[in-house]
């Protein structure tokens, strides 16, 4: 049943326009960086690093595929969330928009069932969504620019060699997809909870705003509650790149981030068993 039900969410996600939107946008922005990486990366390297040059000499192919791999990762951790929220945050909500919920549950299908299947759907749309920016970055920045080292500047210089950098990534693109299934998992809840899909798409980009504020702002009161906002284990992908690993920092944010996704899937399925369906 569950099986089912998977496979016609996943044909009604990807029957809609809206769900190719984060598809054509990063299919758009990434080949652009890599050119202008290509292009002007050279400047781009040497800005990040003048106050270095002064003590360290930098050779080699730094400005090479992976490096722009990297740079592209943290720019667009910061949009994504958007792209994923279109999807997330539409797909009870859009039931409810198009008075579909009482035909839906007609079937043979439980509530909890029905729940489920969305789910499913959600996170195998969200981690497509990541596993195309990665093979596009990757793909492109290593076919165009090379391969190299990769330098980087965080509270200490770290320079990776080329053949430690793959399980680097992997795992990185891994703690992304995570990342990113929280976002969809916060949508998803708040999906439940409106007939428009409006609501939880902004209300999902309110709370991450919110978080990040809450978060930069250095008063003491606020130190208890910000290890419990999942926007700050959201970059724990960057551990990855220290060397060594700090593996107590990476197993701490996952912890958190997989609080949060299990947290919303399961107020979601209340919310749904006790939701009086008018349409």
């Amino acid at each position: 049943m569950i099986g089912t039900a998977y496979r016609v969410e996943m044909s009604k996600v990807f029957s809609k326009w809206r769900t190719f939107i984060g598809f054509i946008a990063i299919g758009a922005l990434i080949p652009v960086v890599v050119a202008a990486m290509g292009i002007e990366g050279g400047q781009y390297l040497g800005f990040a690093t003048q106050a270095l040059q002064q003590t360290f000499d930098f050779t080699g192919n730094l400005m090479n595929g992976y490096t722009v791999s990297y740079i592209i990762f943290g720019m667009l951790y910061v949009h994504v969330p958007f792209l994923v929220t279109l999807v997330a945050g539409e797909i009870l909500a859009g039931e409810a928009t198009a008075g579909t919920y009482r035909l839906l549950l007609t079937r043979p299908l439980s509530r909890g069932t029905m729940v489920t299947a969305k789910f499913l759907a959600t996170l195998t749309y969200t981690n497509m969504l990541v596993i195309f920016m990665a093979a596009l970055s990757l793909g492109l920045g290593v076919s165009l620019l090379g391969t190299g080292e990769v330098v980087v500047i965080r509270s200490q210089i770290t320079i990776i060699a080329e053949n430690d950098l793959w399980w680097r990534f992997a795992l990185a693109y891994g703690f992304a997809a995570m990342s990113m299934t929280t976002v969809a998992s916060v949508a998803f809840m708040f999906s439940s909870l409106v007939e428009n899909a409006i609501g939880p798409i902004m209300t999902t980009m309110a709370i991450i705003i919110v978080m990040t504020i809450v978060s930069a702002i250095d008063i003491p009161m606020f130190d208890f509650v910000r290890p419990l906002f999942f926007t700050n284990h959201m970059n724990g992908w960057k551990f990855l790149f220290d060397d060594p690993v700090n593996w107590t920092k990476v197993y701490t944010s996952a912890g958190v981030l997989l609080t949060h996704i299990a947290g919303c899937f399961v107020a979601t399925q209340i919310i749904m068993r006790r939701k009086d369906i008018l349409s």
